[in-house]
């Protein structure tokens, strides 16, 4: 079986997270999709932040859902990687670099989202590139079924950290994993795969993990540093 490889938040190893650069850097280097992070400004643009927080190079903070975009946008971000001058990228921009490299979409939506917002967030995926090609992140089990009733078809995988159990409920919904590689098992896999469901592991950064982790016969491999 082959192995997806996956950028976190982008080619973030070598250039700044969740910036476009980090994502047209993502496709440069042959991964098979990237990861991003949603969060909604206060006027309702979808961007990617992992953070709450933009900082920017001249050392300022904004608070993303305090802040309308054009604010967020108005200077450019904190970038300790290279010398480029780096600015906010939107959900939308995102999807455009993964339609255009024919990527596949790891979208993790941060913190609760409404129905509504749910529907906005899918609704653009589907008007830009490819509900088939997104699969919906989340540690918040709610998020998931939200999209589950409003789009049937969006693969989804609940976010699994070390502080979390029970993950047999995935199976009543049909809910992939995307599971801290500290905490992924040969059982859970196996598990998965038993019924029909994908497996995804974060954030594998180191050679050796890397072998370990693959043998475990996982669907995706999420990265920092390491290509298709």
């Amino acid at each position: 079986m082959s192995i997806c490889m996956i950028a976190h938040r982008g080619y973030s190893g070598a250039f700044p997270m969740n910036t476009e650069l980090a994502f047209r850097e993502a496709a440069r280097h042959h991964s098979g999709g990237a990861e991003t992070d949603i969060r909604r400004t206060r006027d309702g643009v979808y961007v990617c932040s992992h953070d709450a927080e933009a900082r920017f190079a001249d050392g300022t903070e904004l608070i993303v859902e305090e802040n309308d975009f054009a604010a967020l946008t108005a200077k450019p971000l904190k970038n300790d990687k290279t010398d480029d001058a780096v600015y906010l990228c939107t959900l939308k921009r995102y999807l455009e670099v993964m339609r255009d490299n024919d990527m596949i979409c790891f979208v993790e939506l941060k913190g609760p989202f409404t129905d509504a917002q749910v529907k906005e967030v899918f609704d653009l995926v589907a008007e830009v590139y490819d509900l088939k090609k997104c699969i919906l992140q989340s540690f918040d089990f709610d998020n998931l079924l939200k999209a589950h009733e409003q789009f049937p078809a969006l693969p989804l995988m609940w976010t699994y950290g070390t502080g979390e159990s029970h993950y047999e409920r995935c199976f009543e919904h049909g809910f992939s994993i995307d599971v801290d590689r500290v905490v992924v098992t040969e059982q859970m896999v196996k598990d998965f795969h038993d019924h029909g469901l994908e497996v995804g592991v974060w954030t594998v950064n180191d050679a050796q993990e890397l072998a370990r982790i693959s043998a475990l016969g996982v669907d995706y491999i999420e990265s920092d540093v390491f290509g298709g």
